[in-house]
């Protein structure tokens, strides 16, 4: 997966995160706290794939 790809998988992780952390912050909704924990999990998990392939692609210029 390029850095592109990773980037935009990323942005949708995190506005996911975002808008299921709203809904458990405002309305209290126990199962979005969930789903928020399960994006930002993902994305943890990305990040490391992100450094990996940035620097694999920063070689290669």
């Amino acid at each position: 997966m390029s850095t592109t790809q990773l980037y935009d998988t990323l942005n949708e992780l995190w506005e996911q995160f975002q808008e299921n952390h709203r809904k458990f912050a405002d309305k209290g909704n126990k199962a979005a706290a969930t789903r928020a924990r399960k994006s930002i999990g993902e994305i943890k998990k990305l990040v490391t794939d992100y450094r990996k392939q940035s620097v694999l692609e920063s070689k290669r210029s």
